[in-house]
């Protein structure tokens, strides 16, 4: 994923001469057709994270696109204060593209761990974070990037993920995609997910569908703005909502979800079960994969939870 992302980067910059690179103490290969090709426009600047974003807004208001590239901690935790005054007050047109969402430097320790980007960066004004499900969505969403107006943070998963996306269901920023053909109306749950998390709901879904329960799935790639209408008609038609999000579950998808049922929908809300990354650092070293399995943030884990919260319902 993050291959194709800094790819494409560099297909939008032959294709718009606006389109800038500004990596953050990355390897000195990274990029480097681009580099040859347009060495005015590619910039690899040292360990100044702050000092980055600042220059990224100054050539923005010159009228360029930049594409910054770091870690994801770095580019969200590091440096808020200039993300929030410099970009997002400005409302300029800068693309941050956080490497290493979520667990994905898990066995670098909580330092690394971006586990509460997503809702950090969705408090700011005029900002719009994403988190594409693989690396062909991750293309689809560059793409749309070029000519978005305001500022962006793009969620990097760990790459190497399967592809579970169909370009036949379109791509617009800010619009769900529903990822189970077919199923489109009431349901027994509602599965809604982002990032690689759609992966892991997917399967959950499958198993769950085989059981004869109804599963519809919302793929929400654009956290902010959230497409709330999609949201509170396909909540309208379940017994029970389940968010999944490789994400702390203060302030992030699950959140979001929450907080536009209860501003939107009309009646009684259905129950919502979030499942995510609960309050707290992780305690433990591993791959992404062992932490997700040990906060249940996998297909089994899903299918759990939504099989004994139907369950407690049913009583």
């Amino acid at each position: 994923m993050r291959k194709r992302s800094l790819d494409m980067v560099h297909q939008l910059a032959k294709r718009d001469d606006r389109v800038v690179f500004i990596g953050s103490d990355l390897s000195p290969n990274l990029l480097g057709e681009m580099k040859k090709e347009f060495p005015s426009r590619y910039y690899m600047e040292g360990i100044a994270e702050a000092n980055v974003i600042g220059m990224a807004a100054g050539m923005a208001m010159d009228g360029f696109i930049p594409y910054v590239n770091t870690i994801a901690t770095f580019i969200t935790r590091r440096c808020y204060e200039q993300v929030a005054v410099d970009l997002c007050l400005h409302d300029l047109p800068v693309r941050l593209i956080g490497n290493g969402g979520g667990y994905v430097y898990a066995p670098l320790g909580p330092t690394h761990q971006a586990i509460e980007d997503i809702a950090i960066m969705r408090a700011l004004p005029h900002m719009t974070v994403t988190a594409a499900c693989d690396a062909e969505e991750m293309a689809r969403l560059m793409d749309a990037s070029l000519e978005w107006p305001h500022p962006i943070y793009i969620r990097l998963g760990k790459g190497g993920d399967p592809v579970v996306s169909k370009p036949e269901r379109g791509f617009a920023i800010g619009k769900a995609i529903d990822m189970i053909d077919g199923e489109t109306g009431a349901s027994d749950v509602l599965l809604i997910s982002t990032g690689v998390a759609t992966t892991q709901a997917l399967k959950a879904a499958a198993a769950l569908m085989a059981d004869g329960i109804r599963c519809r799935l919302l793929h929400v790639h654009t956290v902010k703005p959230l497409d709330e209408k999609a949201i509170v008609e396909a909540a309208a038609g379940t017994r029970l909502v389940v968010t999944v999000e490789e994400h702390s579950v203060v302030g992030g998808l699950g959140s979001a979800v929450l907080e536009t049922l209860a501003d939107r929908m009309a009646g009684a809300l259905p129950p919502v079960k979030r499942l995510g990354i609960p309050d707290t650092f992780a305690d433990r070293y591993g791959s992404q994969q062992k932490l997700m399995e040990h906060f249940a943030i996998h297909a089994q884990g899903i299918e759990a939870a939504a099989r004994t919260r139907l369950a407690e319902l049913t009583k």
